[in-house]
């Protein structure tokens, strides 16, 4: 199968769909791989690494467009949009829910869209938006912690504290693998630290991995209202995939909080778990309301690409080979948890939570594939 990467395009977004490495075990399978020119020169994979590794190089995203299935990190830009046409595969992250605008252009355009983040395996794990979760859960504790220095307009708490003054405050929303990464890196810094969820029998696991380091409440109103006031540092984590992030911290909550506090919002990219939350990007990740930092970057592992390119390629490689080998339709027929990725397919919706949530009828994938 002929499978094209593009040059990402979305603001400081530097990943790529496919290393290097991946590509030599795509062509060596017998497909052929178009990788537009400069697409991972940023991040240390020239063009001359894609071309040992059997990749032709192409000069430009109609080129690469060309390609019957195409590989890439982030949803279609507006001006990728036009470049896509009907029956054509698209296996990229795309949440959706959280942009109806963008969810109706894909449908016009009568694409198959397969969205990494929906992707399931046999124990109903999410394999393709984990090395993503693990890379921004561990970032969202170095940018919360450079956000709540003074100089950015932070209230100038150190999270590790020094001997003789007490650690900052850190509360994480959601224990999933976003809220697990951002618990280790702050408890390495020395932060006093509290992770939040709905799962007793995830809370009791993490607790037997880290022990009395680590605090946790069960995630209900009362607690969460009493710990966002508390804290110097909330990470957002919270996922219910394919459907937009509750809304677990209003604005008049947020007025509570400690002036100087820090809010970073990994949800942001499914709508952010907080009134006040807004997409931001690399270029200007931080914004105050209500006094308080916030920090919601909807690419955040894009901020150490190079780490994240890498993690992404190990997880996507085998079913990119899957969807190259059999074809999307028998690839799709044959595995429930990657048709569990099917979001739309040729101008219908094919997943429960975003029909419900953006008010579209849904065709399951099984009656879609025929």
């Amino acid at each position: 199968m002929l499978i094209g990467v593009p040059k990402e395009i979305k603001n400081h977004e530097y990943r790529v769909g496919i290393t290097p490495a991946g590509v030599r075990a795509l062509t060596n399978a017998g497909h052929e791989v178009w990788v537009e020119t400069r697409a991972g020169e940023r991040i240390g994979f020239s063009d001359e690494l894609y071309l040992a590794a059997g990749a032709r190089i192409v000069g430009t995203p109609s080129e690469t467009y060309a390609c019957p299935l195409i590989v890439k990190v982030k949803e279609p830009q507006p001006g990728e949009i036009p470049l896509l046409r009907e029956e054509q595969v698209l296996f990229t992250y795309l949440h959706l829910a959280a942009d109806p605008a963008l969810t109706s252009r894909l449908l016009e355009s009568k694409i198959v869209a397969i969205a990494y983040e929906t992707v399931t395996d046999a124990a109903g794990s999410l394999p393709l938006l984990t090395p993503m979760s693990e890379v921004a859960g561990r970032i969202a504790i170095q940018a919360g912690a450079t956000a709540l220095q003074l100089s950015t307009g932070g209230r100038g708490v150190l999270l590790g504290g020094v001997p003789g003054v007490a650690p900052g405050k850190v509360l994480i929303l959601g224990a999933g693998t976003v809220g697990t990464h951002a618990a280790r890196m702050a408890l390495g810094l020395g932060a006093d630290v509290t992770l939040m969820d709905i799962s007793l029998p995830r809370l009791r696991h993490l607790d037997d991995i880290f022990g009395a380091r680590l605090k946790t409440r069960y995630s209900e109103a009362h607690a969460i209202e009493e710990l966002v006031c508390e804290a110097d540092l909330i990470v957002g984590s919270v996922l219910l995939p394919g459907k937009r992030a509750p809304k677990l911290i209003s604005r008049a909550l947020v007025q509570q909080m400690k002036p100087g506090s820090v809010l970073v919002d990994v949800a942001i990219d499914q709508g952010g778990c907080a009134e006040t939350s807004r997409p931001t990007t690399h270029s200007s990740p931080t914004y105050i309301e209500e006094g308080i930092v916030h920090y919601c970057v909807a690419n955040m592992p894009a901020a150490c690409a190079r780490t994240a390119t890498q993690a992404l390629t190990n997880a996507t490689l085998p079913y990119v080979l899957v969807l190259a080998g059999k074809g999307w339709k028998e690839a799709l027929k044959a595995d429930a948890g990657l048709r569990k990725g099917l979001n739309l397919h040729l101008g219908q919706v094919t997943h429960a939570g975003l029909a419900a949530d953006l008010g579209y009828s849904c065709i399951s994938p099984d009656a879609a594939l025929g």
